[in-house]
């Protein structure tokens, strides 16, 4: 296959855990699997004999695994895993109890420390007792409004220590943002800290916290990380901020209510290290997370994900297609508003070591990540495709500036990863590597499709679908499509990371109106894709936002993929404009500071789409524009774009990180003739 740009050595194959998997499978059901292809054909037929596995190959700690795997395997809603089953989640992050990195944090503003194994437990122990003092039971909701921090993870397994389930946003969003979010849940702890760091200036989260606290009755109490005062003493230190200024934040100017103003976190750590953990053993399906959706046309969902199917999947993912292994250092760039927080933070699980990085990744330079990787000697390196994009049309080049020894693999999700960054990747960052585009959602808080470190890299796709997913691409009337033929992302057997439901959705309609209307019984998860001759997947964006000019169906990352091949291009936003009775494509652009968009660039960019993809691919109209709007994971908005250049109004836009940029698409008059 031509468009293999790297093969796994025979060496490296035979050390990851996925083989190891594999052979633990033929011994145990008395099987001879070949490889992978056969090993994922096994895990779709004989699903319930594969999640099983998945337990007892990573030793999953419980107090009861219980006879059944799966009942009601017939039904999506419905089929019911493990119901015996009695776990918990931070129990089996916090198995190891032993003096190796846990997690090593560093923010923007230069703090760096770190929390060993047992220095994660024993706070987690000390914060546990003092939540359970205060009352916290089993099915109460904590939430975090917090950066991407090591306290952030101390309270998520607090609170799931208990039964609590955790929520949590980025301390970025505005008011309205969070009390879409927080408002809905009703928690009764919200853990904040003072503030943050971005882009070179430090933020304070205090006052809206403040604000926060008056809207929703439910909090009794706020727990305070003192964090943008800190120094690099570490995570108890006190000093300066990074502008050399003295702390003046503190508890007090949580105006709030007079009895929300709780200990500051480091307090509770302090007065309980040496509590034992005490970890509540509970339901498979018992809740663990809250996750809300991106809330850009209408009020966030709230996806309530249980404990054990997310942990099952997490250390499916993380052993089996990341090959992540004991001490091994992972990071992902993400805030504590993404699932890529929950999913990383799962990574303790297989005894990895956690990379945390709080700030901007473009400061002081686009280097400041490829610095943390080298420092830290880190072996997975997750970011967005979008920054991979950035660092390739900044020209960036680690491969020459960088010592990168350790990496294994660059992961990357987000949006579908273009075939040129995968060339970028093997180019200029590092070329005896893994590059795994990753794909699924915060609905099912994992993967469908994703890397694999025993399978070649085949340019522009995404390596292979995830074991134990049934998925397929189905046509409009239902039916499975051949390889290379476009359609939707369905997954026709049940898994057991599916939500356990929506929040406050007593008889289950909302849930089901989401995933299952489409198709009977399947799930649709949004996404237009093709199933490879090579088992891989293509994405073509999301089914909402496909075009129709002329009944033809086209997925925007087609254009996105020839458009921002162009220099003068920084990115691309593209919709359908209903006009005269059909759809016509727009492609709107941000260009590099300096260049106008002229009538000869215009020419260049529809004669590169009309020869590299189709004439029905060429947009109409070609707009330039300043700024694109984009979700505060980082994701651009084609929906509320569309609905703004047909003149409707779009909600929440404390859903978005740059809302302001919207009015760059009102009334435009190159999209009235």
């Amino acid at each position: 296959m031509t468009n293999i740009l790297w093969r796994p050595s025979a060496e490296q194959i035979a050390n990851t855990p996925v083989e190891h998997f594999r052979a633990f499978v033929n011994e145990r059901f008395d099987l001879s699997l070949q490889d992978y292809p056969q090993l994922h054909s096994w895990s779709v037929e004989s699903t319930a004999d594969f999640w099983s596995s998945v337990w007892d190959f990573n030793g999953i700690v419980c107090d009861h695994k219980g006879d059944a795997i799966l009942n009601n395997a017939g039904a999506m809603p419905g089929a019911n895993w493990f119901p015996g089953a009695k776990l918990n989640y931070a129990a089996n992050l916090l198995r190891r109890n032993d003096d190796g990195d846990a997690i090593v944090f560093k923010s923007e503003n230069g703090d760096q420390f770190s929390l060993s194994h047992a220095q994660l437990r024993s706070q987690v122990a000390s914060l546990s007792r003092a939540l359970r003092a205060h009352g916290i039971v089993a099915g109460d909701r904590v939430a975090g409004f917090v950066p991407n921090m090591p306290q952030a993870i101390v309270a998520m397994l607090a609170a799931a220590s208990i039964g609590a389930v955790w929520s949590s946003c980025s301390p970025d969003f505005g008011l309205s943002g969070v009390l879409d979010r927080f408002g809905q849940i009703e928690p009764k702890i919200i853990f904040t800290a003072d503030g943050y760091h971005y882009n070179g200036k430090t933020h304070d989260s205090l006052k809206l916290v403040s604000e926060l606290v008056e809207k929703i009755p439910s909090v009794e109490r706020v727990i305070v990380i003192e964090y943008i005062g800190q120094s690099s003493q570490g995570a108890n230190g006190q000093g300066e901020n990074s502008h050399g200024e003295k702390n003046e934040h503190s508890k007090s100017k949580l105006e709030g209510r007079a009895n929300a103003i709780g200990a500051s976190f480091e307090q509770l750590i302090n007065d309980g290290l040496d509590s034992p953990l005490i970890t509540e053993a509970l339901p498979f399906d018992h809740p663990l997370f809250i996750m809300f959706s991106s809330g850009t046309t209408g009020k966030p969902k709230c996806i309530v994900h249980g404990a054990g199917g997310t942990l099952l999947q997490h250390v499916k993912e993380h052993q089996l297609h990341v090959g992540l292994q004991t001490d091994e250092k992972i990071f992902f760039f993400t805030t504590c508003g993404w699932m890529m927080w929950n999913w990383l933070v799962s990574g303790l699980a297989a005894g990895g070591t956690l990379l945390l990085y709080d700030g901007s990744p473009f400061y002081p330079d686009g280097n400041v990540l490829f610095d943390y990787a080298q420092s830290s000697g880190m072996h997975y390196l997750g970011t967005s495709a979008k920054f991979i994009d950035a660092c390739n049309k900044a020209g960036i080049s680690p491969a020459t500036t960088h010592q990168l020894p350790q990496l294994k693999s660059v992961l990357s999700t987000g949006s579908p990863l273009v075939p040129e960054s995968f060339d970028y990747i093997y180019e200029k960052v590092a070329k005896n590597i893994c590059v795994s585009s990753m794909s699924g959602g915060t609905d099912i808080i994992s993967c469908f499709a994703l890397g694999n470190p025993v399978l070649p890299v085949v340019r522009g796709e995404l390596q292979c679908i995830g074991l134990g997913m049934d998925v397929q691409s189905y046509s409009d009337k239902g039916q499975a499509l051949p390889v290379d033929e476009k359609g939707e992302l369905v997954c026709v057997k049940p898994f057991p990371c599916m939500p356990v439901g929506f929040f406050n959705d007593a008889d289950g309609s909302r849930y089901h109106a989401a995933y299952f209307d489409r198709f009977d019984n399947v799930w649709c998860h949004g996404d237009y894709i093709s199933l490879t001759e090579s088992a891989g997947m293509v994405i073509y964006g999301r089914s909402d936002a496909v075009l129709n000019p002329g009944g033809v169906r086209i997925g925007t990352a087609e254009i996105y993929r020839q458009v921002e091949q162009f220099d003068e291009v920084v990115e691309s936003l593209v919709i359908g404009q209903s006009w005269q009775n059909d759809v016509r494509v727009v492609l709107f652009v941000r260009l590099r500071e300096t260049i106008a968009l002229d009538d000869e660039l215009i020419d260049k960019l529809k004669k590169h789409i009309r020869t590299h993809a189709t004439p029905r691919h060429v947009p109409a109209r070609v707009v330039q524009v300043s700024d694109i709007p984009r979700t505060r994971s980082g994701k651009i908005v084609e929906l509320a774009v569309r609905k703004i250049v047909h003149g409707e109004s779009v909600d929440n836009l404390d859903a978005l990180a740059n809302p302001e940029a919207l009015d760059l698409f009102k009334d435009r008059p190159e999209l009235a003739t």
